[in-house]
């Protein structure tokens, strides 16, 4: 149904211009802009239809993945999302130590980061969770700056939580991540 109905809009554009061309219009760069912009009009919609589609294939649950092994720091990924009526509604994505603490709420990690790299856990983890839930697309997530390594686990995370969303799979995912020492 999306194949034709963008076909027709292609083909409905491609007519127009032919009959714009014909008419002898001396205005050619407005009638070229005119183009465009309906073709970018087309494409928002189909891309906007098609996320939509996406989220709508997600089982409402609490898909978990959780990181077997602590990094040579103390710390490992837990990640969680919530589905409600097909659309994420909670991220939580965050690193824990031996003891459970999350490095989001460590006060002295915070302060360590931010003097080195302009941004602490307390900052990244919320944004990158945040994203996800306004975007309802991990591919979408950007990077935080000063967080490359956290948005780069989180990039490769959220896609498999996502998968299982669609599967409905609430089986915790684990991840048995390499330390290297």
């Amino acid at each position: 149904m999306e194949l034709k109905k963008t076909l027709s809009t292609a083909t409905l554009l491609l007519a127009s211009t032919f009959v714009l061309a014909a008419c002898g219009g001396a205005d050619t760069e407005t009638e070229t802009e005119s183009s465009a912009a309906a073709s970018s009009e087309v494409v928002v919609e189909s891309s906007s239809e098609a996320t939509s589609e996406a989220a709508a294939e997600l089982k409402d649950g609490t898909y978990t993945l959780v990181e077997k092994n602590f990094d040579t720091r103390g710390w490992k990924t837990e990640f969680s999302i919530t589905v409600v009526d097909g659309k994420i509604t909670e991220s939580t994505f965050d690193n824990v130590n031996e003891a459970g603490a999350k490095k989001s709420e460590d006060a002295a990690y915070q302060e360590n980061m931010v003097a080195k790299a302009g941004v602490g856990p307390a900052d990244y983890f919320p944004q990158l969770n945040n994203q996800l839930i306004e975007t309802q697309d991990p591919e979408a997530v950007e990077v935080v700056t000063g967080a490359t390594h956290s948005s780069d686990t989180f990039k490769e995370y959220a896609p498999m939580l996502v998968a299982a969303a669609e599967a409905g799979d609430t089986t915790t995912i684990e991840i048995d991540n390499v330390v290297e020492e």
